[in-house]
């Protein structure tokens, strides 16, 4: 997670809050992908927006730097198909990249924090840029803030110096208006849109800060023609004054800038703190527009204007919690990073929670979360929170689970039809109707398995209840004589007809994928009904998972790995399902099948099972003889000798692991499944954590380590693993390693949780249910759960590996226990600092 060199040149460190949009810092230090403008605007900069600071020697003589490194990559210009810009005129000139910059950079990027440590022989003072946006675990608003807080700090070389930091920043809109505005503590300009009323879909602002009362404020640079407005400003800085200078009518493109000057003795340091924040209240499908009766475009508010009434109060909010906030926000990122977990896995896991700081992440009117799956350069890619591609994002339901939950909410009030079928993906605005009709059958299963994993890490068996009927009719759309896809119409438990699945297309008869991720949900179904004391239905469920268990262990597994069971040269389920586009006419066969193959999702419900404690899903022996034939066959240590006919995620001599491979000896479909020689990170993640759930370790180490290897800041961006489009919601697959590697159990109805780290020694992780988080941390003889932040309520614990107990404490006070095994109970408890367990051992 430090980057150097041309380490930097691909980085790009989202900063914004939950659903706000968010604008990029880049390895160098240079502020890009300006995202806030309610859709994404990859490759953006807005010009002349940037840091800089300046030094004032006792002499008088002054040195300037714009405060980032070396641009290195596209020095030709970028294609851009325009004239007079572009490729052929080298960088943009709004970049900075021509004035004097830093010639050393360091970017240490432990996510939620980025760190640039700035050096130059000609600069006396060793220089740090840190950025953040508040990230709070289940604190959804306060990481919902839409601004990115900066501060510089300067270390002086030299004596009596005086230095000066600054922040420029253009105003966007089509006619500007920027304005000095009163905010206690600090000085700073509104960057206004003159041209559209505050209700209008294109109106917004941004305020920019520095928290100093009396600092620099120049609210706009000097109006002119060619490159008048740069020159003048650079030569004020140098010079030594920037004038505040005032428009009274508006114009285009003004630069506004804010400052902070401070005198620093040799050793010691300064501190200048920033703020940009910003407000486009106004949201509004643009991909699928819908009218309202006069033919103007349904607005709806972003969650963060119905809390702040423009950017401006986005910052008086900020700057009073900047201490707290920042607090939080770094005890998050202590536990996260001190963990003693592989660093792949920690990587992994922390850098792609930036998706949920990134533009495919919304906040609606009333707070609910909807997220696209990734995005395209200028637009959101695949609307909706697909169910499927969500499903294996495992982030947010352990951060943030009222965000989660509103997930579920949305399904059944606006997805659900009376039938138990669900459209996988949500329209905008809510409450809107058409779209795909077809259900989704990995996407409907996985909703069973997430509303047990939530009233598991939450213990809301209010929650449950209220949901329970929804659960039963999505379920039992399975054998509903409604479901014309007909996917266990004869209730064995075995799934056939035709199943729409992540991979974008239908899957004919049983695969060992989907197969297992409908005996997850039975199994999920059986133990919530029992929960409610619905007796009838738990027996039900429990009875079709048992025959499915037993036959796909009879059938589904071919001695190395688990198959889909179909003959591809049957037309039949084709006529039967009227998809005649599915028939290879030339080979007479179904196209887009697994068959034979070995899929990287073969037994994706057994990872769903492993994370939530539903046991097993597949047989235990089989399904281990599995995973080393999926790491024989599936993972490539290189893919130089791979015929790769899809998307190019992974080349060369990078190593990955392939959606479905085709081991000699069996027959591999003349079309097969889509994607199947594709290298997404989700699935990898996904396969990664099974198998190190299996006990695998070095292997599952060894898959996240070559997925991590491919984004190493030189090749690609660390913080943007990309699947369909940019910061692609299925990569936060990884965050279940952390539950996975400590073996935490949750069971938060009967007060219960649990650890079992899958290395042995000392120990510490990340823990986090729906009342609280903090670390678990193992040191001898001593176990402890550490809560940072909420509580706790226990009544037991479950901890592998351990001997004799010879004590518990709760917040310091000794508490009566009995030990069974691994599982050591006690009255019910609330902890609000810590558990601490003493054992013989």
């Amino acid at each position: 997670m430090r980057y150097t060199g041309e380490r930097l040149q691909e980085i790009v460190f989202p900063l914004g809050g939950i659903g706000t949009g968010s604008l990029g810092l880049a390895g160098n230090g240079a502020l890009t992908d300006w995202e806030i403008f309610n859709r994404p605007n990859k490759g953006s900069i807005n010009p002349y927006s940037f840091f800089a600071v300046k030094a004032t020697f006792p002499d008088g003589r002054a040195v300037a730097r714009v405060l980032m490194g070396d641009v290195t990559k596209d020095l030709s210009g970028t294609y851009s198909k325009t004239q007079y810009a572009g490729f052929g005129y080298g960088p943009n000139t709004g970049s900075m990249a021509g004035f004097p910059h830093f010639r050393r950079v360091r970017f240490d990027g432990k996510f939620p924090l980025a760190t640039l440590t700035f050096e130059d022989e000609n600069f006396p003072a060793v220089v740090k840029l840190r950025a953040f946006n508040p990230f709070i675990p289940l604190n959804a608003d306060d990481s919902s803030l839409p601004a990115a807080f900066f501060e510089i700090g300067i270390r002086s070389r030299e004596e009596g110096i005086v230095y000066t930091a600054l922040l420029s920043v253009s105003n966007p809109f089509s006619a500007s208006r920027n304005r000095a505005v009163a905010i206690p503590g600090a000085t700073a300009v509104r960057l206004a849109d003159a041209a559209h009323g505050p209700d209008e879909a294109e109106y917004g602002d941004l305020t920019i800060a520095v928290a100093h009362e009396g600092g620099v404020c120049q609210e706009n640079w000097y109006r002119g023609s060619w490159q008048d407005r740069v020159t003048t400003f650079w030569r004020e800085l140098e010079e030594g004054e920037l004038p505040c200078r005032h428009y009274d009518e508006p114009g285009a493109g003004d630069v506004a800038t804010v400052g902070a000057t401070e005198t620093v003795a040799a050793g010691e340091n300064a501190a200048f703190r920033f703020l940009i924040a910003w407000n486009k209240p106004n949201q509004y499908n643009y991909w699928s527009p819908m009218k309202d009766e006069t033919g103007r475009d349904v607005l709806w508010k972003n969650y963060y204007a119905t809390r702040f009434e423009d950017s401006a109060a986005t910052v008086r909010y900020a700057l009073a919690e900047w201490r707290r906030l920042e607090r939080e926000t770094t005890a998050f990122a202590r536990s996260l990073h001190a963990s003693t977990l592989d660093p792949s896995v920690i990587d992994a896991a922390s850098a792609s929670l930036t998706v949920l700081k990134s533009p495919t992440v919304l906040r609606l009117e009333d707070g609910t979360f909807y997220g696209w799956e990734g995005v395209h350069e200028t637009a959101g890619s695949c609307e909706g929170t697909c169910t499927h591609v969500w499903s294996y994002a495992y982030a947010l339901c352990f951060l943030f689970p009222t965000l989660e939950r509103s997930l579920r909410d949305t399904e059944f009030r606006y997805d659900t039809d009376r039938n138990g079928r669900m459209r996988f993906r949500t329209l905008l605005p809510l409450g809107r109707t058409g779209g795909d009709p077809r259900p989704c059958l990995d996407g409907q299963m996985a909703t069973v398995i997430k509303i047990y994993r939530d009233w598991k890490l939450t213990g809301d068996s209010e929650w449950l209840r209220d949901n329970w009927e929804n659960v039963k009719r999505i379920l039992e759309f399975a054998w509903s004589p409604e479901n014309d896809h007909a996917w266990d119409r004869d209730r064995d438990g075995v799934l056939e007809g035709r199943q729409h699945h992540t991979l974008d297309v239908e899957a004919f008869g049983p695969s060992s994928w989907l197969e297992g991720m409908y005996l997850a949900a039975l199994k999920a179904a059986s133990l919530m009904a029992e929960a409610l004391g619905d007796g009838e239905k738990a027996g039900e469920y429990r009875a079709l998972f048992e025959k499915g268990y037993v036959w796909t262990k009879e059938n589904l597994f071919n001695g190395a790995y688990f198959i889909q069971r179909i003959d591809v040269r049957d037309r039949s389920p084709l006529e039967r399902f009227c998809c005649p586009e599915y028939w290879n006419e030339e080979k007479e066969q179904i196209k887009y099948q697994i068959a034979d193959g070995s899929a990287l999702d073969q037994m994706l419900g057994q990872w769903h099972a492993d994370i939530t404690g539903l046991g097993d899903v597949f047989d235990p022996e089989q399904r281990r003889i599995a995973l080393q034939s999926m790491m024989k066959n599936n993972f490539k240590p290189t893919l130089r000798e791979t015929a790769n006919m899809w998307r190019v995620f992974a080349l060369n001599d990078e190593g990955g692991a392939l959606i479905c491979d085709y081991p000699a000896g069996c027959e591999k479909p003349a079309i097969p499944i889509p994607y199947c020689e594709e290298c997404m990170t989700g699935f990898e993640y996904a396969f990664a954590g099974l198998l190190i759930a299996e006990g695998f370790i070095d292997e599952g180490l060894r898959v996240v380590r070559a997925v991590r290897g491919r984004y190493d800041g030189k090749k690609r961006n660390p913080y943007n693993e990309i699947e369909c489009g940019s910061n692609y919601a299925r990569p936060m697959a990884s965050f279940a390693l952390l539950p996975i590697c400590s073996g935490f159990s949750f069971d938060l109805p009967s007060g219960m949780i649990g650890f079992a780290p899958v290395t042995d020694g000392d120990f510490r992780c990340f823990w986090s249910v729906g009342s609280g988080w903090g670390d678990f941390l193992r040191r001898g003889a001593v176990d402890e759960i550490a809560v940072r932040s909420g509580r706790l309520t226990l009544a037991s614990l479950k901890l592998r590996g351990r001997g004799k107990l010879l004590s518990v404490e709760i917040d310091g006070r000794p508490v009566a226990f009995r030990q069974k095994g691994e599982r050591i109970e006690w009255p019910q408890t609330t902890a609000r600092r810590s558990i601490r367990l003493i054992f013989a051992d």
